[in-house]
């Protein structure tokens, strides 16, 4: 069965646009591991733009399922993730510019910093991902680096139209053998929604899949219990 781990990130994002105390992303996460959750996932940036650390503290406390604290190499970050333990610590580049992920992590060219933060984690008893763009090179550095996962960024792919989509896809699909091939655990995300998510869960050795705003845009429409239950029954079709 594919792992669906829900992104409450931008439950956060509505409130911080008021700064008051709702949408609270804890009560969200707790809705969708009533609609099917395998995981939750939320991102603690370094400039706060939407999870908070009372957000972190509340969701370590409350989940129940597997916990997956999404975050930069900074050193400060890191030190919160390794006071919590989280079940997986999921290292993404950040930018205070972008509005969202725009890429993978460089682990060809960033090796000392990534490496640094890799074994804090480890040390700390928490299981390493690494977000890297569907690239064999990428792929095996993360090994080498010794994650114990790897997401591949499926924003091109989502972004894609005709041909391109079709060689998208099949660099997902490459990259994804090779960390097979290598002993990582296989996850994917970014830009997945109801309509394009077949086709990467159809991808041999998938394990998990990470979906948040596609999610959190129905779940507007029919809430949250319900927006991961239609996830989780699309996904079902892959064992």
């Amino acid at each position: 069965m594919i792992h669906l781990g829900i992104n409450v990130d931008h439950i956060a994002t509505v409130r911080q646009a008021r700064r008051t105390y709702e949408p609270d992303p804890v009560i969200a996460a707790a809705l969708a591991e009533q609609g099917g959750a395998d995981a939750i996932t939320f991102h603690l940036r370094e400039d706060r733009r939407h999870i908070q650390e009372r957000d972190v503290e509340m969701l370590m406390r409350t989940v129940t399922v597997k916990t997956n604290f999404e975050l930069a190499c900074a050193p400060e970050v890191v030190a919160i993730a390794c006071q919590w333990k989280p079940d997986c610590g999921l290292l993404v580049p950040e930018s205070r510019e972008e509005v969202t992920t725009e890429g993978g992590l460089n682990c060809t060219g960033d090796t000392s910093r990534i490496g640094e933060a890799i074994t804090r984690l480890k040390d700390a008893g928490i299981s390493v991902s690494l977000f890297i763009d569907p690239d064999v090179a990428q792929v095996e550095a993360a090994a080498a680096l010794g994650a114990d996962s790897v997401e591949l960024h499926t924003g091109p792919y989502a972004l894609a139209k005709g041909a391109k989509l079709d060689e998208e896809l099949g660099r997902l699909a490459k990259a994804g053998d090779v960390a097979a091939t290598a002993g990582m655990q296989l996850h994917a995300g970014h830009g997945l929604n109801y309509q394009n998510v077949r086709p990467v869960a159809a991808l041999k050795n998938i394990h998990e899949l990470n979906i948040g705003h596609s999610i959190v845009s129905r779940a507007v429409m029919v809430g949250m219990k319900d927006a991961v239950a239609e996830m989780r029954r699309i996904l079902d079709l892959f064992v």
